[in-house]
Formats: structure tokens, C-alpha cells, sequence
């Protein structure tokens, strides 16, 4: 049984400073997927001149941060002390926990001739247990993230997030969740199959797809019913196209967000900005975390 289509929607602009970006969730139809309550694409974009300024050090709570750079470089701070430099493919993973401090800057790749850049980052919420939890943090490289070529030469599938086949991420997950990024080659077919209740969703960045005979354009945002089903993804166009499906169980708790902050009530959410005026969020010594690596 094909899974049907919920809904298809566009992305909305939020731009932080020269980074060109489009907000895919929340949007109008869903606050969530899975545990997925927000996903930001930095569009592909050919820099002109380095970013120095980054998102700014900001704060989080009750979530983890998933940066996933496709194109170009991203610098990582935070107020624990992690510091790292992830190139394209690359993924920066955070779990905020309690709370935490961090800042991120994208530029282009400097490990490469190209000036492109072009990246997503998710929130993914946690379990009040989880939330609890002192903040942890990974930095993943292209190589490192799993990897599989499709059959027939018909494409690959990297597991960003999650399990699929004999491929597991080694990004921490708490409740039954996927993240996939397919590439499929010009006129091939994929089918993935998934169980009941699972919320699943598809984002075309860059180009068109046909899914379970629907025809979509690229910046399509599109979710899927909740029954057991398969999705048959095929690229119709002359070269190869992209898309990332992401998911999983039904957040079970209740879900209170609030700016930087997703807790489960109105009192954490008072929490957690007292605890980040209070300072226990840490604080980033930008100069002393860079001079760690060198």
C-alpha cells in the first residue's frame, strides 16, 4: 500500500544576515514531525566574501540542534567548550540538554576550490527525561556519516539520522526517529517502506520528484498519512536531484516552545530563561576554544 499525501506546502523567507534561508517547519500545517519541530534550509548560494559574524551566540533548551552542511564549512562554539570545524557532508549534532550557549558560523568549503554553500539545520525535541541531561556534542565528517549506493546505479542514501538496512548514524536518538538524504540519478525509482503511526515527511531543496505518482516542485514540504505504506520516489528530470526524508514516532509529551526553548510546560520554559539570565548556560571563549585545535 502507497502512503497518501497530508499536504504540501512552501517555506517561508528568514534570513540571518547574508545566509539566504527559508523556513520549512513549522509552518501553517504542521508544528512537528516526529520529533522534528523545526528545520531551517540555507539555500544554495555562491559566497562572496567570508562570514565572520556567524548566528551570534544564542541559547537552547530541551532540544538537540542537527546542522547538516551539504556545501561549504561550519565553525562551532559553545559554552561547555566544544569547538569544531565540519566540512561539506558533514554534520554538527548538540544535544542542549539543560541549557547551553552556542554560536555557528557557514562559509564556504576552504578545503575545496568551490564557493558554494548550502545546509540544513534541524531541532529535534527530547524527552523531558532528556531535557534534564547535562549538554553533549558531536562532529561528524562527510566520511563518517553512513553511507550506501542504491541498486543498479540508480543513486545513494546517506543515514543522517537513525537506522535504515545494516546502516545506523552514530548520532544519539531517543525515541524512534530517521533522517535520510537520497540522491537519485536521472529517471530512477526508490521505494522505502515504512511501519504504522510513523510520521514521515519529504523536502525537495533543489528539484522536482515524483512521490507515489504526485508530482512535486522543488521547496516542496510534503507529509504523508500515518498508516503502513511504502514511498516511491522517482526523478523525472534530466539530471539527478535530492531530497531528504525525516521522521518518526509521535512526540508523546506536552510540547510548550518558547523562542530558543522547547520544554513541556509553561513553568520550564520560565525556567529556562531564568536559568540562561542566571548564566548557568555557560559562557564561549571564542579565542581559547579555536586555540585548541591548533
Amino acid at each position: 500500500m502507497k502512503k497518501k499525501s497530508s499536504f504540501s506546502t512552501k517555506g517561508q523567507r528568514a534570513d540571518i544576515g547574508d545566509l539566504r534561508i527559508y523556513r520549512i517547519l513549522a509552518n501553517r500545517y504542521a508544528d512537528a514531525v516526529g520529533p522534528f519541530v523545526f528545520l531551517d534550509h540555507i539555500v544554495p548560494t555562491i559566497q562572496t566574501k567570508i562570514n565572520k559574524e556567524g548566528t551570534g551566540a544564542h541559547p537552547h533548551r530541551g532540544i538537540a540542534t542537527l546542522t547538516y552542511i551539504l556545501n561549504g564549512e561550519d565553525e562551532h562554539f559553545d559554552g561547555a567548550g566544544n569547538y569544531a570545524i565540519v566540512h561539506s557532508g558533514g554534520i554538527q549534532w548538540m544535544k542542549a540538554g539543560k541549557g547551553i550557549i552556542h554560536d555557528e558560523t557557514l562559509n564556504y568549503d576552504s578545503r575545496t576550490d568551490s564557493k558554494l554553500i548550502h545546509a540544513f539545520q534541524f531541532w529535534i525535541n527530547l524527552p523531558a527525561k532528556i531535557k534534564a541531561e547535562k549538554p553533549e556534542y558531536l562532529a561528524i565528517e562527510g566520511n563518517e556519516v553512513p553511507y550506501k549506493a542504491l541498486p543498479d546505479k540508480s543513486g545513494w542514501i546517506k543515514v543522517i539520522v537513525g537506522s535504515f538496512e545494516d546502516l545506523s548514524s552514530p548520532i544519539p536518538d531517543y525515541s524512534e526517529q530517521f533522517l535520510y538524504h537520497i540522491h537519485l540519478e536521472q529517471d530512477t525509482v526508490f521505494t522505502v517502506n515504512f511501519a504504522d503511526k510513523l510520521e514521515v515527511a519529504a523536502y525537495l531543496p533543489t528539484m522536482s520528484a515524483t512521490i507515489n505518482d504526485e508530482n512535486f516542485n522543488d521547496g516542496d514540504f510534503v507529509e504523508f498519512d500515518r498508516k503502513e505504506g511504502s514511498l516511491e520516489i522517482r526523478n523525472p528530470n534530466t539530471e539527478a536531484c535530492d531530497l531528504l526524508l525525516f521522521g518518526g514516532e509521535t512526540y508523546q509529551e506536552p510540547v510548550f516552545a518558547e523562542g530558543p526553548f522547547v520544554m513541556n510546560s509553561k513553568l520550564d520554559i520560565a525556567n529556562a530563561y531564568r536559568d540562561f539570565y542566571n548564566g548557568d548556560y555557560g559562557k564561549i571563549d571564542y579565542e581559547k576554544q579555536r586555540s585548541k585545535t591548533q
